[in-house]
């Protein structure tokens, strides 16, 4: 199944939902940073929220969460932009945890205690940070927390990643539920009530479950009009041009430097872990490049 997410109205337009099953490009992204399980789900649950919050988006806007916590993994951070293309990395992707008392990943441990950044760059003068402390670790609960207290929105958000035994990604999603200010409280009941009753999200796609499908479970009885269905994918926006661009910051002290020390230079995008490899000829083009630009 192709990775997909899909935008709905419910309720008479009083429920905004966004669903996503990112599964492949969830696995992408493990394998890129070679990720451990807990690293794995970590990572997947935040590179699903990203894509859930990416409503509104526009042209070059871009959304960016920061998840910084005290726990072995250190910090995550992940964007999605305007068209539907996902980046992120774990600080820390070796950590192994043993399962909760739930049997289940320890994320909320591996995370720890913190802060969720959440900074929206729609194309204004400057972007805008909200920050909101850690609730559990866990993601989810973090990332409604923030849509709570920073956009005053009551949200349920549900992500989850299923890992399998040789640690590749076996089912990865997301589903975000807001409750527009002219919901009514009795919409509320029933959302909250049918909760008790709906299998995990990673166990729903598991079992073949689409973007649509897990709108119907989530919120079912209901008429759903669907406004959006686009495909999503892990996407870095790196190249050797850029990193050329960010060794020349350095400055011309600082690339002599590396070329009577090392002679060449391996710099590594955070993002996607692809490797630059610059040799001596490669530096000493950018060097000649920053004389040229101060004569």
């Amino acid at each position: 199944m192709e990775d997909t997410l899909v935008r709905a109205l419910a309720y008479n337009g009083s429920v905004r939902v966004s669903a996503v099953v990112d599964t492949h490009l969830v696995q992408e992204a493990s394998k890129r940073h070679d990720t451990y399980p807990v690293a794995a789900a970590a990572l997947g649950r935040s590179l699903s929220s990203a894509l859930l919050l990416s409503w509104g988006l526009k042209g070059e806007g871009l959304i960016t969460l920061r998840i910084m916590g005290d726990g072995p993994l250190g910090a995550i951070v992940v964007t999605a932009n305007a068209e539907h293309t996902v980046r992120g990395y774990v600080q820390e992707p070796h950590i192994d945890l043993p399962l909760n008392d739930k049997g289940k990943l320890a994320v909320g441990q591996a995370v720890g205690e913190g802060y969720l950044h959440v900074t929206k760059d729609i194309g204004l003068k400057e972007a805008y940070t909200g920050t909101v402390p850690l609730v559990s670790g866990e993601i989810g609960d973090d990332v409604a927390s923030y849509l709570l207290q920073s956009e005053q929105t009551p949200s349920l958000v549900a992500v989850g990643v299923l890992v399998a035994p040789d640690h590749s990604v076996a089912a990865s999603g997301g589903i975000i539920i807001q409750a527009m200010p002219d919901c009514p409280e009795e919409t509320l009941a029933v959302i909250e009530e049918n909760l008790t009753k709906v299998k995990p999200v990673s166990t729903l796609v598991k079992e073949g479950a689409s973007p649509e499908t897990l709108i119907s479970h989530f919120l079912p009885e209901t008429d759903i009009q669907y406004l959006e269905k686009t495909p999503v994918s892990f996407k870095c926006s790196c190249n050797r041009e850029k990193i050329s661009g960010l060794l020349k910051s350095l400055g011309s002290e600082e690339l002599k430097d590396i070329l009577a020390k090392e002679g060449k230079s391996e710099v590594i995008c955070h993002f996607c872990n692809q490797p630059y490899y610059f040799e001596r000829s490669d530096l000493e083009l950018l060097l000649a490049e920053i004389t040229n630009e101060k004569n």
